[in-house]
């Protein structure tokens, strides 16, 4: 597990993909801020702090529509070996393309391009998702 962002969202992804409805998550600060964000925009329906066997974990409920998951899929843009980042101006120029969500780790904390923008923040640019 190199990057913990990406195999955070690929759970999502593959647990969406694979009609369950539950996935446990690893835990750490920037996977919680991202699953908070993901429920606000819709992507999950909660997500929980669990302990097992001493460890913490996250448990995310996917949210489905008619049995559809809302999830449709991901592209990790920010990864270990290429780090994205880009300034306020320039993430409208990101966001644009296509109805899908940039989410952003900013100085303030995880948000999508659009709250980004707004507060005039950059940061880095770590997946989109639709």
């Amino acid at each position: 597990m190199n990057h913990l962002v990406s195999d955070f969202v690929i759970r999502i992804k593959n647990s969406a993909f694979s009609k369950r409805r539950e996935v446990s998550l690893p835990f750490s600060g920037v996977n919680k801020e991202i699953a908070k964000v993901l429920v606000r925009e819709g992507f999950l329906e909660e997500v929980k702090e669990e302990t097992k066997d001493g460890k913490k974990g996250l448990k995310a409920i996917i949210k489905y529509d008619n049995r559809i998951p809302v999830l449709t899929d991901v592209t990790i843009i920010s990864k270990p070996s290429l780090r994205v980042y880009s300034s306020s101006k320039k993430l409208s120029e990101i966001a644009k393309r296509g109805k899908r969500k940039i989410i952003i780790s900013t100085s303030q904390g995880v948000m999508t391009a659009f709250e980004a923008q707004k507060k005039g923040l950059g940061g880095e640019v770590l997946f989109a998702i639709w």
